[in-house]
């Protein structure tokens, strides 16, 4: 009879292959867990926070869309509603008002959101671009609204014939509804990738404790 390779005081080696004791495995998973799911409720607070506070912002955009473009005058013969310019161009210019107003208000907001939290995130992303869209979707309604009467004819026959008048406000090109949240993602983005806070470069340290699970040798 041979005698055991192993003594008896001597328990078997655990296998490379073998994981982490049980114990231990268990709390750094947990760990991690409870870390993300507390990084994701704050990611989805801050989010929500975004997308109220650039929804609001389209009241300043309706109200300087109103304020600042220009008007296309219009006039009646007593039977019919006619350009008093043919040729001119008030109605393109409405809309790149529309749109350069659009642009500030979204660098502005792309701004404020990187001050409020410098680490960015694709949840403060997400929320800007709802939020800029919301925006301008308010400040075309408010432009609209509080403009002159989008009732042409009942305008023409209160003005009274051949009597100047300026035709309601409105958004043409649809396109430029989208000008708000692509220019506050750009900046955003930009401002992110110049100014945020990198994470720090890992250093060894030969005494430092092995991070678990230990490598397989």
């Amino acid at each position: 009879m041979t005698a055991p390779l192993t003594p008896p005081h001597q328990p078997d080696r655990p296998s490379s292959s073998s994981g982490p004791p049980a114990p231990y495995a268990s709390a750094w998973t947990d760990d991690a867990r409870l870390a993300k799911q507390a990084e994701l409720r704050r990611d989805l607070r801050d989010g929500a926070v975004v997308v109220a506070a650039v929804t609001v912002l389209g009241v300043a955009l309706g109200l300087l869309w109103l304020w600042l473009a220009p008007r296309v005058p219009l006039v009646s013969n007593g039977d019919a509603v006619f350009l008093r310019n043919s040729e001119g161009e008030e109605a393109i210019a409405a809309d790149g008002t529309f749109v350069l107003i659009a642009v500030a208000l979204g660098a502005l907001s792309a701004a404020g959101v990187f001050l409020f939290r410098r680490r960015g995130g694709i949840a403060l992303v997400i929320a800007l671009a709802v939020g800029g869209l919301l925006a301008s979707l308010l400040g075309w309604g408010m432009g609209v609204w509080l403009g002159p009467s989008q009732d042409v004819v009942e305008h023409a026959r209160r003005v009274g014939e051949g009597v100047t008048f300026d035709a309601y406000l409105q958004l043409r090109a649809k396109g430029a509804l989208l000008a708000w949240p692509l220019a506050a993602m750009a900046v955003h983005l930009g401002l992110t990738a110049l100014f945020a806070p990198r994470d720090p470069e890992p250093v060894h340290d030969p005494y430092a404790t092995p991070a678990w699970p230990p490598r397989a040798p």
